[in-house]
């Protein structure tokens, strides 16, 4: 486990080891810490001032180089908790020495089906709001917008994304789009 010190004139120390924290410790050397909750204690008698100190030490140096200077913390678990998250950064990683992963195997593809024609006995499960617009748009009248509405219960909003996008675009299924004589929008399937 990590250790961390840290000496009179603010500046922290990372060790891989606890021994090596303390064959480090010398006479300005304050104290160590390997967690959150130890460096809360050491810090616990400290001026609220100095944890801003601490931070603004190495604030923008790398690897905190994404950390900017504070000119106060609210109070001291919130600087306790921000000085040890960002020490972090100090742990050393860990030596790898797994063996290489063995190369994924190729998952089996499936051969490409050919889309259903969208006159088809699958282009819409029979009863659906899509098979009963379907029939609807095959009319030679086609069907307005009010009547698509009121079969489905779908906004004019719905209808209208619907085919433009489940039917036009999804199936193929080329929808014209047109005005009754008494001025209402109406669709059919263009032939």
């Amino acid at each position: 486990m990590t250790t961390f010190t840290i000496d009179t004139e603010n500046n922290i120390t990372a060790f891989a080891e606890y021994e090596d924290a303390l064959n480090h410790r010398i006479g300005s050397t304050e104290g160590t810490f390997a967690s959150e909750k130890e460096l809360a204690k050491l810090t616990s008698q400290w001026p609220i001032g100095r944890f801003v100190d601490v931070w603004n030490n190495f604030a923008g140096v790398v690897p905190f180089d994404t950390l900017k200077p504070v000119k106060k913390f609210t109070d001291r678990k919130t600087a306790a908790t921000r000085i040890w998250k960002a020490v972090q950064a100090l742990t050393p990683a860990p030596a790898q020495h797994a063996a290489p992963a063995a190369p994924k195997k190729a998952k089996a593809t499936k051969e490409a089906t050919p889309k259903e024609d969208a006159t088809g006995p699958k282009a819409a499960r029979e009863g659906s709001k899509k098979a009963i617009v379907l029939d609807m748009l095959r009319r030679p009248a086609g069907a307005t917008l009010a009547d698509i509405m009121s079969a489905t219960g779908w906004q004019a909003h719905s209808v209208r994304g619907f085919i433009s996008g489940g039917l036009s675009k999804k199936m193929g299924i080329k929808v014209e789009s047109f005005k009754t004589e008494s001025g209402a929008r109406a669709y059919r399937v263009s032939q």
